[in-house]
């Protein structure tokens, strides 16, 4: 569409001015004319092409980005644009290049006679299969505005629920990695120079002072053998992590470590809730959800108790039995899908079980900082107060002998 100014008179001789989106000027004078307009003067307005900013590509979009996309989306569909016009004109503002070549790619799809669940299932790693099959139900119940906001609210809580976990995971490593950079400049900076002062004093150095030297000389002598080590070691790991057998050990040990275990249990929970509720009320048979949450999580430990429980409703068990059997989900998810089940109503209490977990989640990363806090305190005070009683015992032992004689 092309924008015109035009200029026209009415019936009374009087001069109107205005703008208009038309295809051509043969449209522009048709359109004033079947509003008892003539035509005095038409014009089309040419926008001049601003120099835009460098725009950066990132290697992964965002849960965010997809989210926002998908309430622009919602938004301009409501409003009787036509899903095709709507994605056009979003993508033309998208500052994200590779979302943006993947809009432009489903775009064609769709002029080609695809409808919009098939153009975003040919990108899995942007749109998940959740994405795509309450899309596809939207589409088939008439109701695409509706699903386009159920879509837009799960990539919103998804993303709100990662970045509390990330931020409970980050913090250990936080602590760790700083713990690690106070010791090693005590070892580069500190320890050396107390070493060349214990040599020129001689004598023989205190019990406690000669084992802290020791270590310290072992760990200063081996550190590229030390440090090989923990290389190896983590490759072994990651190769181990990579084997079925491996990888089932590592996934059943994450969900044992305290605390950080039942965050990644809650979490998980959480989303299971939401997204289960949030598919059934779109309208996507049960079987179908359960073959979706199966590649929600790359626990295996987990995907075990979704895939038994799909069997044992495959052969005729209602959910929150099936779910009883697996083993993983909570009494109070089991009971609460019941009572939803017995009412009719599951997809509505899924959403309130989904909420009630996302406050467990809170409650547990903030009792798990609350105590990494004085951890990290008690820990650096810890390695500092062995430093100061290592190098200044043989100081206040001189001192003393000093004085006695």
């Amino acid at each position: 569409m092309k924008t015109f100014k035009y200029s026209a008179c009415d019936t009374a001789g009087s001069r109107k001015e205005g703008l208009t989106q038309a295809n051509s000027a043969n449209d522009v004078i048709g359109w004033l004319r079947e509003r008892g307009l003539t035509p005095v003067s038409i014009q089309e307005i040419v926008e001049a092409v601003k120099q835009a900013p460098k725009k950066q590509k990132r290697k992964k979009i965002r849960s965010a980005e997809i989210a926002a996309l998908c309430w622009q989306l919602t938004t301009m569909v409501e409003g009787g644009i036509p899903i095709t016009t709507a994605i056009e004109t979003i993508s033309s503002d998208i500052e994200n290049l590779q979302l943006q070549e993947v809009l432009h790619r489903i775009l064609d799809k769709m002029r080609k006679g695809e409808n919009f669940s098939g153009g975003i299932a040919e990108f899995p790693k942007v749109f998940d299969q959740l994405s795509k099959a309450i899309v596809l139900a939207g589409e088939t119940s008439g109701n695409l505005p509706g699903a386009l906001k159920r879509v837009a609210e799960h990539f919103d809580s998804r993303d709100r629920l990662a970045k509390k976990v990330k931020g409970a995971m980050a913090y250990p490593i936080f602590v760790l990695i700083f713990i690690v950079l106070i010791v090693t400049g005590i070892m580069t900076f500190i320890i050396p120079r107390f070493r060349a002062i214990f040599d020129q004093f001689g004598g023989e150095l205190p019990a406690f002072t000669r084992a802290f030297m020791g270590f310290y000389d072992f760990v200063r002598f081996n550190i590229v053998y030390i440090a090989g080590s923990v290389f190896l070691l983590g490759f072994v790991a990651t190769f181990i992590n990579k084997t079925p057998k491996g990888h089932y050990f590592y996934s059943k040990m994450t969900l044992r470590i305290p605390l950080i275990g039942k965050i990644i249990s809650q979490a998980f929970v959480a989303s299971f809730c939401k997204t289960m509720g949030t598919l059934l009320a779109a309208g996507v048979s049960v079987l179908e959800v359960f073959d979706i949450l199966s590649t929600m999580t790359k626990n295996d430990v987990i995907k075990d108790a979704i895939v038994r429980s799909r069997e044992h409703i495959v052969q005729g068990s209602n959910v929150s039995l099936s779910l009883a059997t697996a083993g993983f989900f909570p009494n109070m998810v089991v009971k609460m899908i019941q009572v939803g089940e017995e009412s009719g109503s599951l997809p509505q209490v899924l959403d309130r079980t989904s909420e009630y977990y996302e406050r467990k989640v809170d409650a547990t990363i903030s009792t798990v900082l609350g105590l990494l806090e004085p951890i990290m305190i008690v820990t650096v005070g810890g390695i500092v107060l062995i430093v100061i009683l290592a190098l200044y015992l043989p100081i206040f032992t001189m001192g003393g002998n000093g004085n006695g004689g």
